[in-house]
């Protein structure tokens, strides 16, 4: 098996990130350099995909329709009956994994999502001008985004799909009897396995240079996006989460990792683990290209040309509060690579961060927490409803 092209030792953008940037204090955490030769142990699941995923994309989807087997899988979950054709692939699916895992453990669960519920709108930030904007570094994860038109369908549709996404795997319960999070996980798994078997049957994708379309390790890159990436935003805005939260939100993303197909041996199961493998993936990418400044440049003006607020100089001072947290962020490197303009009033933002550190003081006390992660949930949920209404085309 050759190894794609995009695969070399990154001297750019995420060398930065880790000598000078944010990674920087990470290496300090973990106590050393991981040995960039370990990388190739990594590669192969460059070439490696969830073939599972895809043959029930070709054997379900490609034959009753998109929108059809969607609603079959929503079936099967709620176990409301299918038909025999769908119920014969589904059966098949869900044989190759656990919903029920023995390692699973939803005290650790619920840790994990009480912290991503308070972390409130500020968490929501830190997806956003962070996790989403820092990822368009690398051209080569980004690719299957141009392939199936993200910069046509609009930053606002994939903003809203994340959200959607996201708030709907961290609601409290959502992973036991009765709740969404597993059809959540599942779902996008199977958008994942329609929109590489499309790629690779309807577009000229050049494996050799850029691997599988939404291969495992760039599936190990996004989950570390939300786990240790989100943790490492969170942190750098103030919030100081428990050691109690921070192992639950490593367990939840490794439950998450899994259902969408990643091999467990892959999966971190701590923060250490976590540092590695995310070191492992950035220093080996290419760096960023013109599709990276194009989805850059489309995430910032997604503010300005969405439906809300309704004044346009709200909307701009939004803008502006979104290009200083990717300042904060990724820094002045990472923001010129990818051409993202100063802001010019962001400042004041610094005042919400100071009042946020006021407040994670007192989250030591039972009461203050418990009400800090309804409220923070809640606020999420109310920035869902925005997005749906306003910027979901």
């Amino acid at each position: 098996m050759e190894t794609p092209s995009r695969y070399q030792v990154n001297t750019t953008s995420f060398d930065y990130y880790w000598k000078k940037g944010a990674g920087r204090s990470l290496l300090q955490q973990l106590g050393y350099i991981p040995d960039i030769r370990n990388a190739d142990s990594f590669k192969r699941y460059l070439m490696e995909w969830d073939r599972d995923g895809d043959t029930v994309v070709q054997k379900l989807y490609n034959q009753l329709g998109f929108a059809t087997a969607h609603a079959a899988l929503e079936a099967y979950l709620n176990k409301e009956e299918v038909s025999a054709e769908a119920a014969a692939v589904l059966d098949c699916f869900f044989s190759t994994f656990e919903t029920n895992p023995s390692w699973l453990d939803h005290d650790k669960i619920d840790k994990g999502i009480e912290l991503s519920q308070r972390s409130g709108i500020p968490g929501l930030l830190v997806l956003r001008n962070y996790c989403l904007m820092g990822g368009y570094e690398s051209a080569a994860i980004n690719k299957p985004l141009i392939y199936t038109g993200a910069l046509k369908k609009g930053a606002a549709k994939r903003l809203t799909e994340t959200t959607l996404f996201w708030i709907g795997i961290t609601r409290t319960g959502t992973f036991k009897e009765g709740g969404h999070g597993l059809f959540q996980v599942l779902s996008t798994r199977l958008i994942h396995a329609y929109s590489r078997v499309s790629i690779l049957e309807k577009t000229d994708w050049d494996t050799a240079q850029w691997g599988v379309p939404l291969n495992i390790w760039d599936m190990l890159a996004t989950q570390l996006g939300f786990s240790l990436v989100f943790l490492t935003g969170l942190r750098r805005m103030g919030f100081r989460p428990s050691a109690e939260e921070t192992d639950g939100l490593f367990h939840l993303w490794k439950y998450i990792g899994y259902l969408l197909g990643i091999p467990l041996e892959l999966l971190p199961e701590n923060e250490p683990e976590a540092i590695e493998a995310l070191y492992y993936w950035t220093m080996t990418q290419s760096k960023g290209d013109a599709d990276s400044v194009a989805l850059a440049q489309a995430l910032i003006s997604e503010t300005v040309t969405s439906g809300f607020p309704k004044s346009i100089w709200a909307r701009r001072l939004m803008q502006q509060l979104h290009l200083f947290y990717n300042y904060f962020f990724l820094g002045t490197y990472s923001c010129r690579l990818l051409q993202i303009p100063k802001p010019v009033v962001g400042n004041i933002a610094y005042f919400f961060l100071w009042r946020l550190r006021r407040l994670e003081r007192k989250m030591s006390e039972a009461t203050f927490r418990a009400k800090a992660v309804r409220d923070g949930g809640a606020r999420q949920a109310r920035a869902l409803e925005i997005y749906l209404k306003y910027k979901r085309f």
